[in-house]
């Protein structure tokens, strides 16, 4: 069951955010980039960087370069995949996600996963388009709250 956005807010203290977005399923993605955006300015971002790359399969590869940097507070991942009459979407959505955990983890940046795999576009307007609920901005908040995680994790790390 989705959940209703609430005003709540994430405090972002600054903060430098990348977006890697999908070009495919652009009226999905691009509602959520803009949830996105708008939420991470409205917390003080300091920087937001986006990145757009061809399709969901294609978001890693900017993901881990972008991780490669080291500094970003968090990078955030959009994508809307659309399941089709083959299991070409479950294939890419799994390698997506597979990769995504993998670069989180080994680089140590803060990776949110929002590359949808998705049943039908019913589900896409619900989870993109909708006024009450957008991935988009749930994303923006995950981040600026890993981002504040990520701060204190280092702070106890240089006690």
């Amino acid at each position: 069951m989705l959940k209703k956005v609430t005003n709540r807010r994430t405090k972002g203290r600054g903060g430098r955010f990348a977006i890697v977005a999908s070009r495919y399923n652009a009226r999905y993605v691009d509602s959520m980039l803009r949830a996105a955006k708008s939420e991470l300015t409205r917390s003080g971002a300091s920087e937001i960087r986006v990145v757009r790359v061809p399709g969901a399969y294609e978001v890693p590869v900017a993901t881990a370069a972008l991780a490669r940097q080291g500094s970003w507070s968090a990078i955030i991942c959009l994508g809307v995949i659309l399941r089709g009459a083959t299991t070409h979407a479950q294939h890419i959505g799994e390698a997506v996600s597979a990769e995504l955990a993998r670069i989180a983890v080994e680089i140590g940046v803060p990776v949110i996963h929002e590359v949808l795999l998705l049943e039908n576009e019913q589900q896409a307007i619900e989870r993109c388009l909708g006024a009450k609920f957008n991935r988009g901005i749930e994303a923006a908040r995950t981040a600026l709250e890993m981002a504040r995680v990520m701060r204190s994790l280092s702070r106890v790390a240089s006690e």
